[in-house]
């Protein structure tokens, strides 16, 4: 398959990450102009291979009627030269088919690869419109983090990452979104991903041979299960010898009768004994042919993929480490599934013509399957690493996209010697670079939390999903949202977006509690066991029940997962939760301020939020005045109305007010 075309830059420098992990940006070109300059080349290819395209069609039509023309002038006129002419016509048709063809497939790649490059554009800018869901991932409700943190779904990390075009490059990357891994893995995945960074023709070049063939694919567990089983057709060598005896005493027969020798055509006999052998004894030869055949397009996709991954002069250890897998088995990967799509492309449908005809003529399917079961004995048993390591390196460049879209991020310390979760200019990685507010966080040591208060609206819940989304960005070995940032492996807890559940009969308070339950268990396990410590993320816990108890409860909860060494973090409303005996020593109190004012010439209010994190306790609130604001502005002696859901949640007083 021809390369799409690119805009061809040479490799920017890198950092390497050391161990540990590494603090520096990445200082490669401006990504989001060459996207553009990409995008313009590939649509201007696109383009003028369209024009092209329209031409040839146009000539393969006049080729094909002046060729039958010509044909029709040779049969009933009788002229030679008409006939010959006919066959020159029927010539060029054929020619301008194969090369119409060919200048389509090369309109569809420029096509795609402009189509990249706005992605890249989108990612940037954080356009979620241009980038829905490609991958559906089940992720179980009571993840530790998942839901909270906007992982999967409409504008969420995985679309920000998904640029995975295998089922295998989707499925790697959405497990280690979904478990951090150890230090010594992050730090290899670092120093990968920071080689890949820079190779945008690489990156971009591995995702369209993935997307060329995307949506005739097919899960590829069921290929698996047959490759690495035992064969079938091997250990029924009678059925083997069947299979050439009735084909050659096909042609055996029909030699006899050409020379004479035989009066009677008995050759028909062979075609029933070789259609009967198929029908009756090679079914199950029929259908394993048919189940890998459906993956023949994939099969070369892979192979191609996998092929420019192989000859690709890497620095990284765990990159040169697959190379050597894809190496280390005779016949290397990229030629053994090029071998096995081509092996996979040879079976016919066998209900159909070709098919009957085929396995009539040369019990064709039991040839096929021998061929097959061929390949499954030299590499059916390294097929799954080829196509996992095929996955982890199209996670690995997605996480490298990653860095080369944000500059300014930076691999984060990922050492198990760390306390603490200290970062300096930490933003959110789904809000756009103009959008994004940063600021220095610490959560730890163990015996501390950090305690955020502030107003409505003013980036509480903000900070806590920064926090999850970049540790989760940190487990799974790519750069984060940061200046620096600082980190032992940790077992991340959240309790962000409870919601109650008709189908299990559970209230909102009620599942609030169970999720907590799971916090603290977790918690505990780490003490007892000597695990990653927990770090936990608590927005507005308990808000279920009265206040009076609500605060009892939360103290406890607090007071609970402090002595058990988690770290974490607790945004409230509740401005003397630090102040509570049992947490006054623990607290780490930080908060954010909003200013509300007359707009010009006094008439309205505006509310501003700088959602700069400040220390200490919050000293103001803005529920009443959010109430003003949106014209909910009621008196004590104002007659007293029910309060719709839209002002109740403003207000922040209800359970879906959690956007703060």
């Amino acid at each position: 398959m021809s390369a799409a075309p690119t805009l061809s830059s040479p490799p920017a420098p890198t950092a390497t990450p050391a161990a540990g992990g590494a603090t520096r940006p990445f200082l490669g070109p401006d990504p989001a102009a060459a996207y553009a300059a990409r995008r313009d080349q590939a649509a201007a290819a696109r383009d003028a291979l369209a024009a092209r395209w329209n031409a040839l069609a146009n000539a393969r039509l006049v080729a094909f009627l002046g060729a039958a023309a010509l044909g029709a002038w040779g049969l009933w006129g009788r002229s030679a030269v008409g006939g010959w002419l006919a066959v020159v016509g029927f010539v060029a048709f054929a020619t301008l088919a194969v090369w119409h063809n060919r200048v389509g497939k090369r309109r569809d790649r420029a096509a795609l690869a402009a189509h990249l490059n706005e992605e890249g554009m989108a990612r940037i800018g954080r356009d979620w419109d241009a980038l829905p869901p490609r991958h559906d991932v089940e992720v179980p409700p009571d993840h530790p983090f998942a839901g909270d943190l906007d992982l999967f779904g409409r504008a969420s990390l995985s679309c920000l990452l998904d640029t995975p075009s295998t089922p295998m490059g989707a499925e790697t990357l959405a497990a280690w979104m979904l478990a951090p891994a150890g230090a010594a893995a992050v730090v290899a995945r670092q120093g990968a991903v920071a080689d890949l960074a820079p190779r945008l023709d690489l990156r971009q070049e591995l995702e369209a041979l993935g997307r060329a063939g995307e949506r005739s694919r097919r899960p590829v567990e069921p290929f698996l299960a047959w490759a690495e089983g035992e064969p079938w057709l091997a250990r029924r060598p009678w059925l083997r010898a069947l299979a050439w005896v009735g084909p050659l005493a096909l042609v055996g027969l029909i030699a006899l009768q050409a020379l004479g020798l035989v009066a009677a055509p008995l050759w028909p006999l062979a075609l029933v004994f070789n259609t009967a052998v198929v029908g009756v004894f090679g079914r199950r030869a029929v259908a394993t042919n048919d189940a890998v055949a459906v993956q023949s397009r994939a099969f070369g996709g892979y192979a191609a993929q996998i092929g420019l991954l192989a000859n690709e002069p890497f620095g990284a250890p765990l990159l040169g480490g697959f190379q050597a897998e894809m190496a280390a088995d005779g016949e290397a990967a990229p030629a053994a599934l090029a071998r096995l799509a081509k092996l996979a492309a040879l079976p016919l449908p066998f209900g159909s013509m070709a098919g009957v005809i085929v396995a009539a003529v040369a019990c064709w399917d039991i040839h096929v399957l021998a061929a097959l079961e061929r390949w499954q004995a030299q590499h059916g048993r390294s097929a799954r690493r080829w196509l996992a390591i095929l996955g982890e390196a199209e996670a690995l460049a997605a996480l490298a996209t990653l860095r080369h879209d944000n500059p300014a991020w930076v691999f984060p310390i990922y050492d198990p010697a760390e306390t603490s979760f200290a970062a300096t200019e930490l933003g959110h990685p789904l809000l756009a670079e103009g959008v994004r507010k940063a600021n220095d966080v610490a959560v730890g040591p163990a015996g501390t939390f950090l305690l955020v208060t502030g107003s409505n609206m003013s980036g509480k819940s903000t900070l806590l999903r920064a926090i999850g989304v970049n540790a989760v960005l940190a487990g799974a070995g790519g750069p984060v949202c940061a200046e620096s940032l600082a980190m032992p492996p940790v077992a991340l807890w959240t309790s962000v977006r409870v919601q109650d559940s008709l189908e299990r009969g559970v209230s909102f308070f009620m599942a609030e509690l169970q999720r907590l339950k799971l916090v603290v268990d977790a918690a505990d396990r780490a003490a007892s066991d000597g695990g990653a410590p927990v770090l936990y993320l608590l927005d507005e816990i308990l808000q279920g029940t009265n206040t009076a108890e609500r605060q009892i409860a939360a103290r406890r909860i607090i007071r609970h997962l402090v002595e058990r060494g988690a770290l974490g973090v607790v945004s409230t409303h509740d401005l003397a939760l630090g102040d509570a005996p049992e947490l006054a020593a623990a607290a780490r109190p930080v908060h954010f301020r909003d200013e509300v004012r007359r707009g010009e010439g006094g008439a309205g209010m505006e509310m501003t939020f700088d959602r700069v994190l400040r220390p200490g306790i919050a000293t103001t609130t803005n529920a009443l005045r959010l109430m003003e604001l949106i014209g909910l502005d009621l008196d004590d002696d104002a007659p007293s109305a029910p309060a719709t859901p839209q002002a109740t949640t403003v207000a922040g007083g209800a359970k879906g007010g959690r956007d703060r």
